[in-house]
């Protein structure tokens, strides 16, 4: 037997006859896999299940708790996705380049983590400004941000780069490792508790699999070299999957991004600009645009370099990239609305006539 409280399970939800526990630590298609206290099972969606959720977002995730039909001799069957306590979410473009995109839905990468490890390498691929928009989204998500900067043997001194991200984000936990050489890793010894679970989040290539490799104590995933001319990694995660680590920490490990796209991301916007926004009340004008408009607050803070120019460009950027989502994506959920208030109409009219009768 497994007690699943070592994956986090707090029994708050009342069973339902003949359903059992699990949580979904593996995803390959359209089979889970899920450890309950019976053991793992592979398991598929129950036929009802794909009628009752609203959206793709619904659906089973890694890290997901579920209650299923036991099956000891095949798949068992996925009935409820339990609530989930934070989420990880990006925009899914349907293959589209951002600015061609007819609709844009949400991809729910990982739930039910506690901290969301960002890891970007100290190689040529550096960005500051994309650990920016992942933060962003992870302000978002309901986990505790922690930025990873790995492969620090790289660079002859990495103490310049890693003031840089601290400089830029001075709240949020900053640490520079190696997992070879295992430099740093003591470091997270407070984020690795038992039945805590960690997200790892980051592009092709920047170490993901080392460090869950450091960690794990031995070699669970399969690690390649990064291009040489550009720093840029190759997939090598291919899918989501959850793994234990020997200190009783849950890792979700996930694959590569070559971009983020940010979602549902007014929160996580607010969160990461509040010394911007701190600007918009002493405006002039309640409706003030921040462009010509007379006695503009962030216009004077930009002239006289109280707001820097660099940090209201990242506003902006971030900003006009959620409006952009939240119109493509608006447009699927007013239809979903739509098609479920013609459905119920339907199924009134339905019963209506059929007393008629």
């Amino acid at each position: 037997m497994i007690d699943l409280k070592t994956y986090g399970y707090t029994e708050s939800e009342k069973l339902q006859d003949g359903l059992v526990p699990g949580r979904v630590t593996e995803l390959r298609r359209e089979r889970f896999t899920v450890v309950t206290e019976r053991g793992e099972v592979t398991a598929v969606l129950k036929g009802a299940f794909y009628h009752d959720a609203d959206k793709r977002s619904d659906f089973p995730c890694v890290g997901d708790f579920v209650l299923l039909q036991h099956n000891g001799s095949g798949d068992s069957l996925i009935a409820t996705v339990l609530p989930r306590r934070s989420k990880f979410s990006r925009a899914d473009y349907s293959g589209h380049a951002a600015g061609y995109a007819k609709t844009i839905r949400e991809q729910v990468v990982a739930t039910n983590f506690d901290y969301v490890f960002i890891v970007t390498s100290l190689n040529l691929d550096f960005n500051v400004t994309r650990i920016m928009r992942y933060l962003t989204q992870v302000r978002q998500s309901g986990g505790q941000p922690v930025v990873i900067l790995t492969k620090a043997d790289l660079v002859e001194d990495y103490t310049p780069l890693l003031a840089e991200v601290i400089h830029n984000i001075p709240d949020v936990p900053v640490h520079a490792i190696c997992s070879h050489t295992r430099l740093g890793l003591d470091e997270l010894a407070p984020y690795l508790m038992p039945g805590k679970t960690a997200v790892f989040l980051g592009m092709s290539g920047v170490g993901k699999s080392s460090l869950l490799n450091a960690l794990m104590e031995q070699d669970v995933m399969k690690v390649q070299a990064i291009r040489e001319v550009d720093s840029r990694g190759r997939h090598t995660t291919t899918h989501r999957q959850l793994f234990m680590l020997p200190t009783g920490t849950m890792v979700i490990d996930t694959p590569g991004m070559r971009e983020l796209g940010l979602f549902d991301a007014a929160e996580g916007i607010h969160a990461s600009f509040g010394d911007v926004e701190e600007w918009f009340p002493k405006c002039r004008f309640a409706d003030c645009r921040h462009e010509t408009e007379p006695g503009c607050a962030v216009l004077a803070a930009l002239a006289e370099g109280s707001l820097p120019r660099e940090r209201w460009e990242h506003y902006l950027t971030q900003q006009h990239e959620h409006q952009y989502v939240q119109d493509k994506s608006g447009y699927l959920i007013d239809k979903r609305a739509r098609n479920k208030t013609l459905a119920m109409q339907s199924k009134q009219t339905k019963k209506i006539g059929g007393w008629k009768k």
